[in-house]
C-alpha cells in the first residue's frame, strides 16, 4: 500500500481513538471492518459509547450517512423504502428509505421483531435491495454499523444466525477504568468530540485502499491454519452451528486488513489469533449455556480457550 494511504488510516485512528478514550483495540478493530469490506456488530451495554463510535466512524470517511432507531413498530418499508402512487402523474414513483447511503446506523437492531431485521439481510449480503421483483443497487461503499443491547435486555429479540453471520466482526466496548472516565468527564464539560472529527478519505478514495488490501500476502501456512480453525470448530462437541466458509473468508479479509492497517506487507499467525475471537464467536451456536456464553454465540474468551489454545500453528 502507498505511504500516504497508511498515513491516512493512522490519523483515521487517531482521530477514533480521541472519540472513543481507552479503548485502543476495538477502534484498531472497528477500522480494520471498515477496510474489509464488511458490517460490525456492536454489542454492549446502553450509555458506553456505541452509537457515538458507529457515528464517527461514519464521519471519518466522506460519505452519505443515515441512522435507523429500530423499535419494535419499525416495519422493512421504513428502511428500504416503498412505492407511493403520485396522483398528478399517475403512476407510482419509488421513495428510498434511510438504507440508501453509505453509511447505516442501525441502533438498537434488536429492539425490533426478527421480520424488519430481515430487511437488511439481502442489502448487507449483495448491496442492493429488492422492491416489488426490481432489483435496486445501493451506494458503494456500503456498510451497517449496529448496535444491540445484551440478549435478556427488555424489549429485545434474538438476532437469527443467518443475520449474524452477515456482519464481519462482533465487538463489545465495555466500560472505561476509573482515570479514563475522569479524562471523559473533563474532555465532555467543554465540547463534544464528535464535532471536530473531519473526513480523512472520501468513498473513493476507500475502495481503492480495499483493493490494495487483497495484495496483501497470505503464507500458505497461515490460510492452512485459518481453515484448521474452521474444522475445529465444526467438529466441537459443544458446537451446534459452526463456522461457514463465509466465516473462514471474513478471517482472511480481516487477516489483510489488519496487516495494512499496521504497515505489514504480509499476514502471520498473531494477526490470525488477534481477531478470531471477533470475526468467529457470533457465528457459532452452542448445544450448552456456557458460562463464556454472551448474547449469541459465543465469547472472545470461549474461542481463545475452546478453539486457539487447541489448534497448533505448526
Amino acid at each position: 500500500m502507498e505511504h500516504t494511504n497508511v498515513e491516512r488510516l493512522q490519523k483515521m485512528l487517531a482521530l477514533l481513538n480521541r472519540v472513543i478514550l481507552g479503548k485502543e483495540e476495538v477502534v484498531e478493530l472497528v477500522l480494520v471492518t471498515l477496510l474489509s469490506g464488511g458490517h460490525l456488530l456492536l454489542e454492549d451495554q446502553p450509555g458506553v459509547g456505541k452509537t457515538t463510535l458507529g457515528t464517527a466512524l461514519a464521519h471519518v470517511v466522506r460519505g452519505s450517512f443515515s441512522r435507523v432507531q429500530f423499535t419494535a413498530d419499525l416495519l422493512p418499508a421504513d428502511i428500504v423504502g416503498s412505492r407511493i402512487y403520485r396522483r398528478r402523474d399517475e403512476a407510482f414513483e419509488f421513495v428510498q428509505g434511510p438504507i440508501f447511503a453509505n453509511f447505516i446506523l442501525a441502533d438498537e437492531l434488536n429492539r425490533a421483531p426478527p421480520k424488519t431485521q430481515s430487511a437488511l439481510l439481502q442489502a448487507m449480503n449483495e448491496g442492493c435491495v429488492t422492491v416489488d421483483r426490481e432489483t435496486i443497487s445501493l451506494p458503494a461503499p456500503f456498510m451497517v454499523i449496529a448496535t444491540q443491547n445484551p440478549r435478556g435486555s427488555q424489549g429485545t429479540y434474538p438476532l437469527p444466525e443467518s443475520q449474524r453471520d452477515r456482519f464481519l466482526m462482533r465487538l463489545s466496548i465495555g466500560y472505561p477504568d476509573a482515570i479514563t472516565e475522569m479524562k471523559i468527564l473533563r474532555e465532555r464539560r467543554i465540547s463534544d468530540p464528535l464535532k471536530d472529527i473531519e473526513p480523512i478519505l472520501d468513498a473513493g478514495m476507500l475502495l481503492a485502499i480495499r483493493e490494495d488490501i487483497h495484495k496483501v500476502i497470505l503464507p500458505e501456512p497461515v490460510i492452512a491454519y485459518m481453515v484448521r480453525l474452521s474444522e475445529t470448530v465444526r467438529r466441537h462437541e459443544d458446537v451446534n452451528i459452526a463456522v461457514s466458509p463465509r466465516g473462514t473468508l471474513a478471517l482472511m479479509r480481516s487477516s489483510q486488513a489488519l496487516a495494512c492497517l499496521r504497515g505489514r506487507d504480509l499476514v502471520d499467525f498473531d494477526m490470525v489469533k488477534h481477531l478470531a475471537p471477533f470475526v468467529l464467536g457470533h457465528r457459532l451456536g452452542l448445544r450448552t449455556l456456557d458460562p463464556w456464553l454472551t448474547g449469541e454465540g459465543a465469547s472472545p474468551q470461549w474461542i481463545r480457550r475452546e478453539l486457539l489454545e487447541r489448534v497448533s500453528i505448526e
